[in-house]
This record gives C-alpha cells, structure tokens and sequence, in this order.
C-alpha cells in the first residue's frame, strides 16, 4: 500500500474543498501534527482514520485508496449516463442549472 499515495490524494481532495489541514483534522477527529504525517506518507493511517477521511471530504474510501487514472473522466461518464435518460426539455433545463451552479461556484470560489 503506498501510503505517500493515499496521503496526496487526501490532500487533493481537502484543497479542492478549500479547507486547511486544521479544519479537516478537528472534522476527523485527529490531530493537525497526525494530518500532515498523512498527507506525507510518514504515517500508516488505520482503517477507521481512513474511513474518516473519506466521510468528512464526501468522497468514498477507494477514492483515497486508488488512483482512478481521471476523476473527471469517470464523473463526466456518469453525467453521460444520466444525461443519455433525459428529454430535449430536461436538457436544456440541466444546462441552464448546471451553467447558473458554475457561475456560483467561481463567484464563492474568488471570495
């Protein structure tokens, strides 16, 4: 298992969430010094920790566990899917909702 791995993609997911390694180690319950030996790889984090992680960054623990080659790939692969199941309508709709969450999200992402 390579724990330098593990650690880089939790860090990968804690900065896209804009949070500070104090702020997700209060959240999992460990200390700042342990979070950092994480993100590092100078520490075997146990099952539970883990789990933890996974929980308080909304991701699932093989999300930290493997390298999926592309994040983005799979989601634009799932959004294809369901997108695959919608009318002309519910189409538009979507983009017109998804359009209007990007533009939110790069206006609270700026602040």
């Amino acid at each position: 298992m390579d724990y330098y791995q593990i650690g880089q993609r939790v860090r990968k997911y804690r900065k896209a969430q804009g949070l500070s390694q104090e702020e997700l180690a209060a959240r999992v319950g460990i200390s700042v010094t342990h979070m950092s030996h994480i993100e590092t790889g100078n520490t075997k984090l146990s099952l539970p920790v883990l789990v933890e992680l996974a929980g308080a960054l909304g991701v699932q623990s093989d999300d930290l566990l493997f390298d999926r080659g592309s994040e983005r790939s799979r989601v634009l692969a799932e959004l294809s899917d369901t997108l695959d199941r919608c009318t002309a309508q519910q189409l538009r709709i979507l983009t017109d909702i998804v359009k209007a969450a990007k533009i939110s999200l790069d206006k609270y992402q700026q602040r």
